[in-house]
């Protein structure tokens, strides 16, 4: 009786050539495209953009990233490179999005001001007869 742990159930036998050797499976699928590491995105993030220094941890990912390719560990390539993604993205977002905002206020601002002296000028150029006063 075999009381071993875990137990396993018996393997078949597996197929041999004739020399003997087992043979090679290969796993065909679509070949996936290589990791990004958006290197390029990130050195003008870091020099235009770099905004809380977004721009800088977007460089330092896209670096680990080619490394990381370069090494030939394909899926740590794309966890980073996909950082590197993300904080380009912020860093943009960050620095492109509030002096947009900025400019709506001013233009919003200015046009509510303009309205507000029109209708202002308006009120003080009404002229009041003498009757009025009474």
């Amino acid at each position: 009786m075999d009381t071993s742990f875990p137990r396993e159930e018996p393997r078949p036998p597996t197929p041999r050539k004739a020399d003997g050797a087992a043979p090679t499976a290969l796993a065909l699928g679509a070949p996936r495209p290589p990791p990004r590491d958006h290197l390029v995105w990130s050195v003008f993030s870091t020099l235009y953009l770099n905004l809380c220094c977004l721009g800088l941890l977007a460089l330092a990912y896209s670096v680990k990233a080619r490394d990381q390719k370069v090494a030939g560990d394909l899926e740590a390539a794309r966890r980073f490179g996909s950082k590197a993604k993300c904080y380009n993205i912020l860093a943009a977002m960050w620095t492109l999005v509030p002096p947009l905002l900025l400019l709506g206020l001013v233009v919003t601002g200015a046009l509510h001001l303009a309205r507000l002296a029109k209708d202002s000028a308006a009120f003080f150029s009404t002229k009041f007869d003498d009757g009025d006063y009474d």
